[in-house]
């Protein structure tokens, strides 16, 4: 008789990837202010924003690393989150618009805390996977990327991060690389601009390339545009007006919650001019490095993003961390980080030595950071 006992193997896997599928606990906080109201609209963003950072003092830093070789199947059970998260997020988001808009018991502040909540389990959490699996080669990880990011009306995100974030980060071509000085409320509203006006730009010229028009089917933003529209479509049957705009203000909050992150990942942080629109290669200096263990759980290692950068196509279990000598180190971790961000004199101090210091290490030579500091974003024509 076969034995049905789980190789020591797979369970031990499946022990290591079990924090990172924390992020499954936003679902039923959602649902719980939804149902009850009051002070528990508020338990998604306690439990992302404070309980992590609580639990970042309390746990520490995490500085090993994973074999960057290990095999995919060894992956799985990190791989499992990502792939479910998808329709997880898909139903509770239309569920909740469905439910909300039939009930009574909600006031206005309430149901707004409600899509707040809607808005950080689709930004803290359903962009970040997004990220994940744009990032991946198979098909069926793209279509989920693109499903999360049209949930938030953002779908040209893939294509800005694809094809001018990783490629023109820490330079003027890059919109989302924050500069030194910048306050997040100037980087905000440039951001918005300048990520959909760069990711048509880059789509286009790919057209281009290849002798075909930006109109040509093959554009993705022609998919971006369906998905989009079916998603707001399916508010409006599910909801109404009021279905519909709730759904905008949780695709809201979600972008700002993602662009907060963007602007701490690369503040002040800049490659160097080689002469004739050149930049040294993108190291692993050119991003902000945190290593602590509980928000690591939580954003499936994003913070390691100097290694991300360094090599794109690693999944999250395997990207490496880095000491001082090679990246800059954040001194918390994203939750608190992005709290200290919106409050622009509490950002500059924290950060603006750092920043200087970091230029003091790798790059003593530059005197005059002037034109890195005020550059502005223009994309090749």
């Amino acid at each position: 008789m076969a034995s049905t006992e789980i190789p020591s193997a797979d369970v031990s896997r499946l022990a290591a990837a079990l924090p990172f599928w924390m992020s499954l606990g936003v679902i039923p906080l959602v649902w719980l202010g939804a149902f009850l109201g009051g002070f528990w609209v508020l338990l998604p963003v306690l439990s992302t924003w404070y309980l992590f950072s609580a639990l970042d003092f309390a746990l520490g830093q995490n500085t090993e690393n994973l074999d960057p070789q290990t095999g995919e199947s060894a992956l799985f059970w990190y791989r499992l989150v990502t792939l479910i998260w998808a329709p997880l997020q898909f139903l509770s988001l239309f569920g909740l618009i469905a439910y909300t808009t039939t009930q009574e018991h909600l006031s206005t502040a309430e149901l707004l805390g409600v899509f707040f909540g809607a808005g950080v389990m689709t930004g803290t959490i359903g962009i970040n996977y997004s990220h994940e699996l744009m990032h991946q080669k198979n098909a069926l990880e793209r279509w989920l990327a693109d499903i999360l990011l049209a949930m938030v009306l953002y779908s040209h995100f893939r294509s800005e991060h694809l094809l001018v974030h990783h490629r023109y980060v820490g330079t003027p071509r890059d919109p989302v690389s924050a500069r030194f000085g910048e306050g997040f409320y100037q980087y905000f509203p440039r951001v918005l601009h300048g990520c959909l006006r760069s990711a048509w730009q880059a789509e286009r010229h790919l057209r281009t390339r290849c002798g075909r028009s930006a109109r040509d089917l093959s554009n993705p933003f022609w998919r971006y545009g369906l998905l989009q529209g079916a998603m707001l479509g399916l508010a409006f049957a599910l909801g109404g007006l009021a279905g519909v705009l709730l759904f905008v203000f949780q695709a809201f909050v979600a972008i700002w919650q993602l662009e907060l992150v963007n602007y701490v990942e690369h503040y002040g942080l800049t490659r160097r001019h080689l002469g004739d629109g050149r930049y040294e290669h993108v190291k692993p200096r050119h991003s902000w490095n945190a290593s602590q263990k509980a928000s690591n759980w939580l954003l499936i290692n994003l913070q390691r993003h100097s290694d991300h950068h360094f090599k794109p196509d690693r999944r999250f279990p395997l990207l490496q961390t880095h000491g001082e000598e090679a990246a800059p180190q954040l001194p918390f971790g994203y939750p608190v980080m992005t709290m200290a961000a919106m409050v622009p004199p509490v950002w500059r101090r924290i950060m603006n030595p750092k920043v200087r210091a970091w230029r003091n290490r790798h790059y003593p030579d530059i005197t005059d950071w002037q034109s890195y500091d005020t550059a502005t974003n223009p994309m090749p024509r």
